[in-house]
């Protein structure tokens, strides 16, 4: 359907800023930032800021493998810049890059008034009428820490207000999904002078590249909607004092699911004379993926909306993956279009409009500079396994069958999903196992939940490990080695690997320790954790007890008090 939305998927763990290690380090150089003018692409020659919470999640529940990448956390409401809920504030992470050596730190920037006017998950804290709270409690208070001399040689890359833009061009106008909501936003024009007020103020500091959202090509890829979108863009970014100067480029796929390239099927193909664009999958749209769909965007606001010709595209390729078992192998039967499509196409979703914790999906493409065609980079905005919403919403429910946003289609969401942007350990552990391409041995199952929160400050840079191990006799044995992942002093967060030292498998692992000083454990995941006084007993999951002989697990923790002491485990076979 033509005017379907995609909603964003808000991370509403409060947040900013991400980064990157081996992943984008390893295709980008170390080098050191330019302070002074503005680079043709900000990822060229950078070293990306990795953000310690979301490796520390992702290390816990079986990613070691990509605990390493840049993924952006997301500036989703007022507290986040400061940091609450366990959360490190932007300034935090801003001088733990420093400390780090990086370069580039990336962020979102999310909470305008009545945000993401057509969804309920991510609806945000400002309603309606709230534009001057907008520009005084969220933007300026950014802008004024980011200006801090200090930061000057960091280059900050912004996504500025996702869904906000195309949700005015499919929305707000078209009778088949138009929301009261959205109709709200376009007539008060707070989205637009919100994101104009954003893009002025972030703008003016020289160390700052603006990149405006712009759905994916399952929204606004119809005639239709391409177009309307540039003279919006456009709009936006020339009211509240902004310029075209102001926009460092666009980005798609935002926290969605559209494939980079669909491989079997391109628009231009036809089955017996009839054209694929008329399948119910493509509905006439002009793109099948957004490998295509994003230079052609860009091409168009160049030449016809009024843009730079110094723009650059960014894509979002954190869960757009779509590999595992489900992965065509080749196109599909030419009996029909339909049947041909989808017997080939990647994308597995019922309809790509469906957006929500989605079944099926895997990580994408590792974060990395491309430099050509427009694209600047690829890279994961949404944070592989933070939830895009509760289960209770009724986009985020299994069992809802649809509504006009989705053509009335199955929401194809996972179930028992938490709230937006909490861990989602069912989810992540899908991801990576539908990974394209594939990321190597992943767990086959996991938990369905894990960290909700982490620290309120600064961490210590880079993790501090302390092995200690006990290895204990028997039928089976294991060993268990301690390590501090986040330290900031009033709280931290540890992880333990278990390791089965015998010859035969365990059927399962008691780990236990006693800390040494008033530390006290405030959540766990992937093992059951207790504590009693000063000593610790953690016992595996059902899903990790069984490991064969040489293999390992990991669970982890967060706890307040000091994480500097680590004590000595003891690891308990059966």
């Amino acid at each position: 359907m033509r005017g379907q939305r995609r909603r964003r998927a808000l991370a509403a763990t409060a947040a900013v800023l991400i980064g990157c290690g081996a992943g984008l380090a390893s295709i980008i150089t170390g080098e050191s930032a330019q302070a002074a003018g503005q680079l043709d692409n900000p990822y060229a020659g950078a070293s990306v800021y990795v953000n310690p919470e979301w490796a520390a999640n992702a290390t816990a529940d079986g990613g070691a493998a990509i605990a390493d990448q840049p993924t952006f956390v997301w500036m989703d409401h007022m507290g986040a810049i400061t940091g609450d809920n366990g959360k490190m504030g932007l300034a935090a992470h801003l001088d733990d890059a420093i400390a780090k050596g990086n370069n580039l730190v990336q962020v979102v920037i999310y909470d305008l008034p009545n945000r993401d006017c057509a969804a309920l998950a991510s609806n945000g804290e400002i309603p309606s009428g709230g534009l001057a709270t907008y520009k005084t409690q969220f933007i300026d208070p950014i802008v004024s820490i980011l200006k801090t001399p200090k930061y000057a040689n960091l280059r900050i890359v912004n996504v500025i207000e996702p869904d906000s833009l195309p949700n005015l061009v499919t929305n707000a106008d078209q009778q088949a999904t138009a929301t009261d909501a959205c109709r709200k936003a376009k007539s008060t024009g707070e989205y637009l002078q919100g994101v104009g007020y954003a893009l002025a103020q972030l703008g003016a500091l020289p160390n700052v590249y603006n990149y405006i959202d712009a759905g994916h090509h399952a929204w606004l890829g119809w005639d239709t909607n391409f177009q309307p979108f540039g003279q919006i863009a456009h709009q936006a970014a020339t009211t509240s004092g902004a310029t075209v100067n102001d926009v460092a480029g666009f980005i798609t796929n935002t926290a969605n699911y559209s494939p980079l390239t669909e491989p079997n099927f391109k628009v231009t193909d036809s089955v017996n004379g009839t054209s694929v664009r008329q399948s119910k999958w493509i509905d006439w749209n002009n793109y099948v993926d957004e490998q295509t769909f994003a230079p052609a965007l860009r091409s168009m606001l160049v030449s016809t909306a009024g843009f730079n010709s110094t723009l650059g595209m960014l894509i979002d390729t954190s869960r757009n993956g779509w590999g595992g078992t489900a992965r065509p192998a080749g196109p599909g039967p030419m009996t029909s279009v339909d049947a041909y499509v989808n017997g080939g196409r990647v994308d597995r979703r019922p309809h790509a409009g469906d957006w929500c914790n989605q079944n099926g999906a895997g990580i994408g493409e590792r974060p990395k500079v491309v430099g050509s065609g427009g694209i600047d980079a690829y890279v994961w905005v949404k944070p592989p396994g933070e939830s895009d919403g509760d289960s209770h919403d009724q986009m985020c429910d299994p069992s809802y069958g649809g509504n006009a946003q989705n053509g009335n289609n199955p929401t194809n969401a996972l179930p028992s999903a938490p709230r937006a942007g909490q861990w989602f350990s069912a989810e992540f552990r899908m991801l990576l196992q539908n990974a394209y391409p594939a990321i190597g041995s992943v767990p086959t199952s996991g938990p369905t939940s894990g960290p909700t929160s982490g620290p309120t400050s600064g961490p210590t840079s880079g993790p501090t490990s302390g092995p200690t191990s006990g290895p204990t006799s028997g039928p089976s044995s294991c060993s268990g080695t301690y390590a501090v992942q986040s330290d900031w002093g009033a709280g931290f967060v540890a992880g333990v690997t278990v390791r089965n030292t015998g010859t035969s498998a365990t059927k399962g692992w008691k780990v236990t320790w006693t800390f040494g000083g008033n530390q006290q454990i405030t959540g766990s995941w992937s093992a059951a954790v207790n504590q009693s006084g000063t000593s610790v007993t953690a016992t595996n999951s059902g899903w990790n007890g069984n490991l064969g002989a040489g293999a390992t697990t990991q669970f982890g923790f967060q706890a307040t008090g000091a994480g500097s002491a680590q004590p000595t485990v003891t690891c308990t076979a059966s």
